[in-house]
């Protein structure tokens, strides 16, 4: 997952090629990045937001990130939505 800070919107964008792409308005400060992240993806995939964890590049533009209780079936269907 690629992550756009300061963007004019947030969203979810799976045609971004290898990497499903998430843009998000607030500025990568104090975590405000971050947090904005989980709450878009949390509402993109109707899952809470403790359903969102970082499982690496937290401090990066490139992230990985884990849906507690979707199936990559599941995953995959939402994004084919996008």
């Amino acid at each position: 997952m690629k992550a756009q800070p300061r963007s004019s919107r947030s969203g979810v964008d799976a045609s971004g090629g290898d990497a499903v792409k998430v843009r998000v308005r607030a500025a990568p400060v104090d975590g405000r990045a971050n947090r904005e992240l989980v709450e878009t993806l949390a509402g993109f995939f109707g899952l809470p937001k403790s359903g969102v964890a970082f499982k690496g590049g937290e401090t990066s533009k490139t992230k990985r990130v884990l849906l507690r209780g979707m199936t990559a079936a599941a995953v995959e269907a939402a994004l084919g939505g996008a």
